[in-house]
C-alpha cells in the first residue's frame, strides 16, 4: 500500500473517530439527564433498584464500573498507543503543546481542590476528581458550532484528552490502590511478558490476545489494582502492524470495532448508573462543602487556568505554536471546554469515595463544573461564530 493511501486512510479514520465521539457525546448527555430526572422523580425507586441490582454474587455496579469500564479503558489504551506510534503524539514537536496543556490541566485543578480540602484528611482522596476531560462530551459541544471551529482545534482537543486519560490512568494505578497482592501482580506481569513475546514474534490474530486478556482482567482485579487498568495493559501488546504493508492494522481494527460500542453503549450506561443524584436532601450548606467546591472550581476554573497558562508559556517560549488556523480566543474556548470532566471525573470520584456522602458531593461538583464549563465555552464559540459571519 502506497504511503499516500495510508495517509488518506488515517485521515478518514481520524474524521470517523471525531464523528463517533461527538454523536456518542450526545447519547452520553441524554443518559445523564435521564438518570438525573429519574433520581428526582417518582421513578427514583426504579432507578435505585437498577443501580443496586444484585444477581447472585455479581452486582450491576461491578458489571458497569469494572467489566464495561475495562473495555472503555482498552479503547483508551488503543488510542494512546496509536497516537504515540503514528498520530498527533508521534513526535516531540507534535506532542509538546497538548502534553504541557494536559499537565497544566491536571496540576492546577488538583491544587484548587487541595487548597479547599487541606483541613479534611479524608477529603483529600478526591484530589484527582477535577483533573479529567470528557472527550466525547467536549467534542459533541464543539461539533455544535460546525465549520466555525477549525478541524485543527478538534484534533488538538483529542490529543490533549488522550494524554489527559493517560495521566488519569497513572493516577488511578498509583494513588487509588490501597493494597496489592504481589502473587497476582506477578502472574499478571508474567502474562504480559508472554503477550509481549507473542507480539514480538509476529502473532497478529486478535484472539490470541483477547482471550488471555480475560485472565489478565481477573489477575489485575485480584491484585488490588483497579481492574480497568487491565484494559490499558492489554492495549499495549496489541500489534499495530499487519502481516505486511497491505494488511490492516490489528490495533486499528480492534479500535474501530469497539469504539462505537464504547461511545453508544458503555459510556452512556456508565453515565446513567452514576449521574442519578437526588437533590431533595441537599442544602446550600452541602453545596458549599469543600468536596463539592473543590470538584466544581477545579473543573470550571482550574482546568481553564492550567491548560491556558501552560500553553501560553510554551508558545511564548517558542517551544510550541498555536494549532494552524486557531486564534487565542478559540484556544481559550477550548481551555474552558476541558473543564467538562464528567465520565472520568465521576469514575475517579467513585474510586476515591466509594458510596459515601462524599461521593455524592463530588458528583454534584463534577456535574455543576462540567455544565458551567460547557456553557461558558459555548458562549465563547458562539461569539467567534458571529464574528466570522
Amino acid at each position: 500500500m502506497r504511503r499516500g493511501a495510508k495517509v488518506i486512510r488515517r485521515l478518514k479514520a481520524a474524521v470517523e473517530y471525531v464523528r463517533v465521539e461527538a454523536l456518542g457525546g450526545v447519547v452520553l448527555i441524554g443518559s445523564a439527564l435521564l438518570a438525573f430526572a429519574m433520581a428526582n422523580s417518582p421513578l427514583q425507586k426504579l432507578y435505585y433498584d437498577f443501580t443496586h441490582l444484585q444477581i447472585g454474587p455479581v452486582s450491576n455496579h461491578f458489571l458497569i464500573n469494572d467489566v464495561l469500564m475495562a473495555i472503555f479503558f482498552l479503547v483508551v489504551g488503543l488510542e494512546i498507543k496509536r497516537e504515540i506510534l503514528e498520530g498527533e503524539l508521534s513526535s516531540v514537536k507534535r506532542a509538546i503543546l497538548p502534553g504541557l496543556a494536559a499537565i497544566g490541566g491536571m496540576a492546577v485543578p488538583a491544587i484548587f481542590y487541595a487548597v479547599l480540602n487541606m483541613n479534611g484528611a479524608g477529603n483529600m482522596r478526591g484530589w484527582a476528581v477535577p483533573t479529567a476531560t470528557d472527550i466525547a462530551f467536549s467534542l459533541a459541544i464543539l461539533t455544535l458550532f460546525g465549520r466555525s471551529v477549525p478541524i485543527a482545534l478538534k484534533i488538538f482537543l483529542t490529543a490533549l484528552a488522550i494524554i489527559d486519560d493517560l495521566l488519569a490512568v497513572l493516577a488511578i494505578a498509583v494513588f487509588y490502590t490501597d493494597s496489592v497482592s504481589i502473587a497476582h501482580l506477578g502472574f499478571a506481569a508474567l502474562l504480559m511478558a508472554v503477550l509481549g513475546v507473542m507480539n514480538w514474534r509476529g502473532v497478529k490474530s486478535l484472539w490470541f490476545y483477547l482471550v488471555p486478556g480475560l485472565l489478565l482482567f481477573y489477575l489485575v482485579f485480584q491484585s488490588g489494582i483497579h481492574a480497568t487498568i487491565s484494559g490499558v495493559l492489554l492495549a499495549m501488546v496489541i500489534p499495530m502492524k499487519g502481516k505486511d504493508e497491505d494488511s490492516d492494522s490489528p490495533l486499528m481494527n480492534l479500535e474501530h470495532a469497539l469504539h462505537p460500542m464504547v461511545s453508544y453503549f458503555i459510556l452512556p450506561v456508565f453515565a446513567f448508573a452514576n449521574s442519578g443524584v437526588g437533590v431533595a436532601g441537599f442544602s446550600m450548606g452541602a453545596m458549599r462543602d469543600p468536596v463539592t467546591l473543590g470538584s466544581f472550581l477545579g473543573l470550571f476554573l482550574g482546568k481553564q487556568v492550567g491548560v491556558m497558562s501552560f500553553s501560553w508559556l510554551a508558545i511564548k517560549a517558542k517551544i510550541a505554536e498555536l494549532p494552524a488556523g486557531v486564534n487565542w480566543v478559540q484556544f481559550y474556548g477550548l481551555s474552558v471546554l476541558t473543564g467538562v470532566g464528567f465520565t472520568m471525573s465521576l469514575f475517579i470520584g467513585g474510586l476515591a469515595f466509594g458510596s459515601s456522602e462524599h461521593a455524592e458531593l463530588a458528583k454534584v461538583g463534577v456535574m455543576a463544573g462540567s455544565l458551567a464549563s460547557a456553557v461558558l465555552a459555548g458562549l465563547v464559540f458562539m461569539g467567534q461564530r458571529k464574528s466570522h459571519l
